[in-house]
């Protein structure tokens, strides 16, 4: 994979929870061309942007071992690079459930690096909570929870390979009018008009990933058609953001709390894209807001 001539650098940076794969995101971008580089201190990073252009793209390692690692400090230096106009940047966020982290853990008895003399529960515990902010401000999310290290690769390989189709990555994303609209959409799809799961006792407290909310915003007579317009329009516009040189194309769902119709849709798109051969990623802004430590319900006494 080759750099884009108009800039100086391409970089993606890949963080996530220790154990998460981070290391095997690198060797398998170094595989395709990037420059690897792991565990630089974040105040080395902007030296390394001023530095001359090293012809290929950088995949940049950053973890709690970092020297001088913080959520804060690494947030306001993905605020400085997307300002950068020599810069063509991306976050790609490793994640996976803190039980399979503990049981990797367990299996290559290390220590983690936030809890060295306590058990890697703690640990992990803390590191999801330190990274929280940064797992929000990602441009690619792979849960690698299911994955062997083969099935990371392959998926790192659709996302930043060569192909046609690996040169746009797609991000889906759900959220609630009620808390705004997320910022950097490309694209906004409204879902209110669909059949309300809310208002049915036995579906509230469920979300639209679940087969009965969406077998219920499904049987909305308006959504057949809704969703065969939507795929088909999606599918016309992604091959012209390729030919016009576009790498992230962000689409967003909204609906009342969020938690419904727009996740479910969501789900849908993204299951749709994907079957054509696009990567995708999916976010769902007011369900990650519920399962981050000192959240409120985004959805409580709203219409979802």
């Amino acid at each position: 994979m080759t750099a884009d001539p108009s800039l100086d650098h391409k970089l993606v940076l890949v963080t996530g929870p220790s154990g998460a794969g981070r290391s095997t995101a690198i060797h398998a971008l170094e595989d395709m061309g990037y420059e690897g580089i792991d565990n630089i201190p974040l105040s080395l990073v902007p030296r390394l942007i001023d530095g001359p252009p090293l012809g290929r793209p950088i995949a940049l390692g950053l973890d709690v071992r970092n020297r001088d690692f913080n959520a804060t400090s690494l947030i306001e230096l993905i605020d400085t690079l997307t300002r950068d106009p020599r810069l063509a940047l991306e976050v790609l966020y490793l994640d996976c459930a803190p039980g399979e982290l503990i049981r990797r853990f367990s299996e290559t008895r290390r220590r983690h690096p936030l809890a060295p003399d306590d058990s890697p529960a703690l640990g992990i515990e803390r590191e999801i909570d330190l990274l929280a902010p940064i797992r929000v401000r990602a441009d690619h999310l792979i849960d690698t929870t299911d994955q062997s290290p083969h099935d990371l690769k392959a998926e790192i390989a659709r996302w930043f390979g060569a192909g046609p189709a690996s040169r746009l990555a797609v991000s889906v994303q759900s959220f609630s009018y009620k808390r705004g609209v997320p910022r950097g959409l490309d694209m906004i799809f409204d879902c209110r008009f669909l059949a309300n799961p809310h208002w049915s006792p036995a579906l509230r407290p469920l979300d639209g990933r679940d087969a009965r909310v969406e077998s219920h915003v499904r049987a909305d007579p308006r959504f057949d058609e809704f969703f065969l317009r939507l795929r088909d329009l999606l599918l016309f516009l992604l091959p012209a953001h390729v030919d016009e040189g576009k790498a992230h194309l962000s689409i967003g769902f909204g609906c009342t709390g969020g938690q419904h119709r727009s996740v479910a849709v969501a789900e849908l798109v993204g299951k749709a894209l994907a079957e054509g051969g696009w990567p995708v990623s999916k976010r769902h802004r007011e369900l990650e807001r519920k399962a981050t430590a000192g959240q409120p319900d985004a959805t409580k006494g709203a219409g979802a």
